[in-house]
């Protein structure tokens, strides 16, 4: 199963479920997530795709469900 979704997409369904910005890493956002308390990377491109693998890790990191 494939998904796809725009960094602004999932930045506000990481919102809905709790997550939030942290602070500004050197080259990407951190986010944190309530759900895993763990700490992850975004990025700044909000109109780009992410990445199948990038998108299956944050999910992964921060918890939520696609």
């Amino acid at each position: 199963m494939k998904w796809y979704m725009k960094y602004s997409e999932l930045e506000r369904k990481l919102k809905t479920e709790g997550c939030r910005w942290f602070k500004n890493g050197k080259r990407h956002p951190i986010w944190y997530s309530p759900i895993t308390d763990r700490y992850f990377e975004m990025s700044y491109h909000q109109s780009e795709e992410v990445k199948q693998g990038t998108l299956k890790s944050i999910c992964k990191t921060s918890g939520i469900k696609i």
